[in-house]
């Protein structure tokens, strides 16, 4: 795309929006998680918390971050399994029958970025970065979750007058595998559904989807 040719919001228009979406729904997990710990406090006769405790609480952290640990997740593992494993017809995979793009060998052109000029291990790195930003990403987030879930499980034991738990101890506990299976499994499901369900529908001027009179046994975007 031409960057004279566009402006800034055309050629960002996509994260702009994907961005803002993710930020006001963040707001309203913010003040909707708000009033109902409020309200469980309430409930077990315990003092309700302002908005700056809630945002240091046990149940804010765990609940955000579970959720970023399994996104973050189906994304690392969907970028690698696809570098392997085929399926035939979707959109989402690449075709086993030719060779794709993504598969050449990188060239050091005056254009390409500067760990392709570089080569050597910069190259190695910058070949693989995206499933390595992933995964790190992943495992920040389910530290974070895990730390948000061990935090919010102590401070109810807390309320109860019991002993607080050890992170040894909670991260073997039911609880916090609970949290993560649950939403580990969903993802997988909805990747795999897109990967499916694109071998025989369209969506008219989607990159996500083949060209609608493709057949239905034509592989990849």
């Amino acid at each position: 795309m031409d960057r004279k040719k566009y402006s800034f919001l055309k050629r960002n228009g996509l994260s702009i929006v994907l961005l803002s979406l993710m930020l006001l729904t963040l707001i309203g997990q913010f003040i909707t998680g708000f009033f109902e710990n409020n309200k469980e406090l309430a409930e077990d006769g315990l003092q309700e918390i302002g908005l700056i405790q809630y945002l240091q609480s046990g149940h804010f952290i765990q609940a955000t971050f579970e959720n970023w640990e399994s996104e973050f997740l189906q994304m690392a593992i969907y970028v690698l399994l696809t570098i392997k494993l085929y399926q035939a017809g979707s959109s989402e995979s690449k075709d086993p029958d030719k060779k794709e793009e993504v598969d050449r060998k990188p060239e050091p052109k005056p254009c390409a970025p500067w760990p392709v000029r570089k080569g050597g291990t910069w190259l190695k790195l910058y070949s693989n970065s995206l499933s390595i930003v992933f995964t790190l990403l992943f495992l920040v987030s389910f530290c974070l979750h895990f730390l948000g879930s061990l935090k919010d499980n102590n401070e109810k034991l807390s309320a109860k007058g019991a002993p607080p738990d050890t992170w040894q101890k909670y991260l073997g506990s039911s609880r916090f595998w609970f949290e993560s299976f649950q939403n580990w499994q969903s993802e997988f499901l909805a990747v795999a559904a897109i990967v499916i369900l694109s071998i025989w529908l369209r969506q008219n001027g989607s990159p996500e989807s083949k060209p609608v009179d493709a057949p239905h046994s034509a592989t990849g975007g």
